[in-house]
């Protein structure tokens, strides 16, 4: 790490002595480049749970990204989607919502329009996009498994947006975008890349750090018995926060500076492992 990254890790708070919570990113995180869950994180995930370990999913992703996993962990939680723009309960209701301003999008959407890049608007369980023929659509499409609708124009649906997406190939442009956009809408709302090739655009307060907290409010569980764990810059909101921060392997340098500790890399069962070396031996029921 830089010297200013060191800077940043050594002024975070002591680590938790008990987690009696676990908030998790999903991709780069709890599953791997194939998009599945591996066998041990199964098994320690039922580790956690028989441990008194309650544990929430909070993803960039639409409320239907987050389903498939959920249901395959047995999960009976709340979860955050679009970077906690929603919190949505194990039922599938929506518990609470937070959206972009009219200007913000409008800002927004014209920003990345001169840069020609794509551009999707996600609204409640709607996904909205222009053009069906894009890379990044046939992917989101192929793992997320929702079918996005095709609008030709953005202005009739700029009210109610929990969160825009930029998607593109060129990840030094995003990274650019995301500065840019982020300084342009301070104050309004939040831009942080969620993988190389995403960067998403929520509410000022639909952050992964919101996330966290909503969830562990309606658990009834203080953040300093929470441990967050993530890989990318929209994680950062949440690590900041937890009593015991945790970043990937596969992480950047700057995000593992605002986490206590590091685990192995997402494709290298990274996850199970932080759970059995730094979450499970924190259990209330070991403490």
């Amino acid at each position: 790490m830089t010297h200013d990254l060191d800077a940043v890790h050594a002024a975070l708070p002591p680590m938790a002595s008990t987690i009696r919570m676990v908030v998790s990113d999903i991709d780069g995180t709890l599953i791997g480049p194939d998009k599945n869950i591996t066998e041990s994180t199964f098994r320690v995930a039922k580790q956690l749970r028989e441990a008194g370990i309650t544990l929430c999913l909070v993803s960039a992703r639409s409320a239907e990204g987050i389903l498939r996993y959920h249901r395959e962990l047995s999960l009976d939680t709340p979860f955050g989607a679009l970077n906690g723009g929603l919190i949505v309960g194990p039922d599938d209701e929506i518990l609470s919502s937070l959206s972009l301003s009219v200007s913000s999008v409008e800002a927004a959407c014209d920003t990345l329009s001169v840069h020609h890049v794509d551009t999707w608007l996600f609204r409640g369980h709607e996904w909205l996009i222009h053009d069906p023929g894009t890379y990044y659509v046939d992917h989101e499409r192929r793992v997320v498994g929702i079918e996005p609708v095709v609008v030709p124009d953005f202005k009739p649906y700029r009210e109610g947006v929990g969160k825009i997406v930029a998607a593109s190939s060129n990840f030094a442009l995003l990274q650019r975008m995301e500065v840019e956009i982020g300084a342009m809408l301070e104050g309004q709302a939040s831009a942080h890349r969620s993988a190389d090739y995403y960067l998403d655009i929520t509410h000022k307060d639909a952050n992964k750090g919101f996330a966290a907290r909503a969830l562990a409010d309606r658990l009834g569980i203080p953040m300093s018995e929470v441990a967050c764990i993530g890989d990318m810059s929209n994680d950062v909101p949440m690590l900041r926060i937890a009593g015991l921060g945790i970043a990937m392997g596969n992480a950047t340098e700057e995000v593992q500076a605002h986490a206590h500790v590091t685990t192995g890399r997402n494709d290298a069962e990274g996850w199970a492992e932080a759970m059995q070396r730094f979450v499970l031996p924190r259990a209330p029921r070991a403490a």
